[in-house]
């Protein structure tokens, strides 16, 4: 794969990503911080511009540091994830869906929710932001 491909899937997936947190900022039912996250990332390795922007970002820049360096997840958003899973589990173990297919998504909301709960909610004392 080209250099300049593989910047271009790296800026498309940037993109992607930064759209679909945009959406999130509209509609309260899809995150923002996870897209912003991934858009980061995805900068980081073919767009460093769109990466110091993300990071500069005087609301979600902190957020996705801290994220970073310490796997930190402020409690409300754990909180919103970890209702919006249970509300779509509910609303998946009365859908006429196959047992297996209900069995296999709610097992994986469970994991993330369990891993989600693990994750630090404040940056350790003694380093700085």
């Amino acid at each position: 794969m080209t250099v300049i491909l593989r910047i271009l899937l790296w800026r498309l997936i940037a993109i992607f990503a930064l759209l679909l947190g945009v959406v999130g900022l509209l509609l309260p039912i899809m995150p923002t911080v996870p897209f912003l996250l991934v858009a980061a990332w995805a900068g980081g390795k073919g767009w460093p511009v769109l990466e110091a922007k993300l990071l500069a970002h005087p609301k979600y820049g902190p957020q996705i540091i801290a994220w970073r360096k310490y796997g930190v997840v402020k409690r409300r958003p754990k909180v919103i994830a970890i209702v919006m899973m249970s509300g779509s589990a509910i609303m998946l173990s009365f859908s006429p869906v196959h047992l297996a297919v209900k069995l296999t998504v709610i097992g994986i909301m469970l994991s993330v929710a369990i891993w989600l709960c693990l994750r630090p909610e404040e940056v350790p004392s003694n380093e700085p932001t």
